[in-house]
């Protein structure tokens, strides 16, 4: 039986939730039922059967830290990198579970495929991980440094700090094949994203607050040119109604018919490098960037939601750490499954 922890000392509280950098940890309304949910998990999920809060405690104390300083130094010097981590981890999460299988080089790797040739952060995890294979060697996942490396790029760019449990394993398996038929594409449907969503154990509200991602980071532009057609002129016009007239204009300037293949736009126009709850303003503004963001919107099961994270960023706060301790758990391998890499790059032979 899940119970509510409310009542612990704090001390024990904090190995076990987020702190929010904006909404105090007193004021917190649904504190109670996160901690349930934490608990929920732990007790009942497979996925979490052999994960735990702070797994690396006696064998590499200061993993967390080295992972986060790694992070936050990067960040400092290339204010995408939080937004490409993030990215990073949804990718690897979503095909073979969270395994670290996205990092895997080679041809027919996962890494090869289109839909992932414009991931980056690559560097960010390496260098962690060398540094641990320094202090802690054979100890640490690359799966679990994905996993901390996109918590902490949340946290430094103003989003909740949250404790999540580790123990992932490293995969052996990345193939190119098994990419697109996981991961969402900015042309997707509802029902098109719901079936991929549902078959990773996540809900419906799990797509509209882990979709809040796109409050930072950026796109190219072939990422959202399915809502423009050109016309004789060699100009883009727009023909997605959904989006207000005067972003598309800009887009269009931005991204015009001609434009270079490394040109990008950041996702949210408003606060690029925050994160916050702006992404929803952007959606209620019909200034969603993808068409995947804009059926959010203009679906009866998600406007509602939609609408209510644009108004609440605590909401939003809370709700985005539950549901990434669930994205997070996709599918990971523990106890003698997989291997501790000694590189990220490869398995160990």
């Amino acid at each position: 039986m899940a119970v509510c922890v409310c009542s612990l000392p704090k001390k024990a509280l904090k190995n076990l939730l987020m702190e929010t950098t904006s909404v105090p940890f007193s004021a917190r309304p649904h504190l109670c039922s996160f901690l349930a949910l934490v608990l929920l998990y732990v007790v009942s999920s497979p996925c979490f059967a052999s994960l735990f809060f702070n797994f690396y405690g006696a064998s590499c104390p200061a993993a967390e830290l080295i992972v986060s300083n790694k992070v936050r130094s990067a960040s400092s010097s290339d204010p995408t990198i939080p937004g490409k981590l993030v990215r990073l981890v949804f990718h690897d999460c979503f095909v073979e579970g969270c395994d670290a299988s996205v990092l895997l080089q080679g041809n027919g790797t996962e890494r090869s495929d289109p839909g992932n040739r414009s991931l980056g952060g690559f560097q960010v995890i390496d260098s962690a991980k060398r540094n641990l294979e320094i202090f802690c060697p054979g100890t640490v996942s690359c799966a679990d440094v994905v996993a901390l490396a996109a918590r902490d790029a949340v946290a430094i760019s103003g989003g909740p700090q949250l404790q999540i449990p580790t123990g992932r394993r490293d995969g052996r398996v990345s193939a190119a094949a098994n990419v697109r038929p996981n991961i969402i594409d900015t042309t997707f449907t509802m029902n098109e994203m719901i079936s991929i969503f549902t078959a990773k154990g996540l809900s419906l509200e799990d797509l509209v607050v882990l979709s809040g991602a796109h409050t930072i980071g950026s796109a190219h532009c072939s990422a959202f040119r399915d809502r423009f057609q050109e016309n004789s002129k060699g100009k883009l016009t727009l023909i997605d109604s959904s989006l207000d007239k005067n972003y598309a204009n800009e887009l269009t300037q931005r991204c015009p018919v001609d434009a270079s293949d490394s040109i990008t736009v950041v996702n949210d126009p408003e606060t690029s490098l925050s994160f916050d709850n702006q992404y929803y303003r952007n959606l209620v503004a019909h200034k969603g960037l993808f068409q995947s963001d804009s059926v959010l919107l203009d679906d009866n099961r998600t406007r509602n939601l939609v609408e209510d994270l644009a108004n609440d960023q605590g909401r939003f706060f809370e709700s985005w750490s539950q549901s990434f301790l669930k994205l997070t758990s996709i599918g990971v391998k523990t106890g003698e499954e997989g291997e501790i890499r000694q590189s990220c790059s490869m398995t160990n032979g």
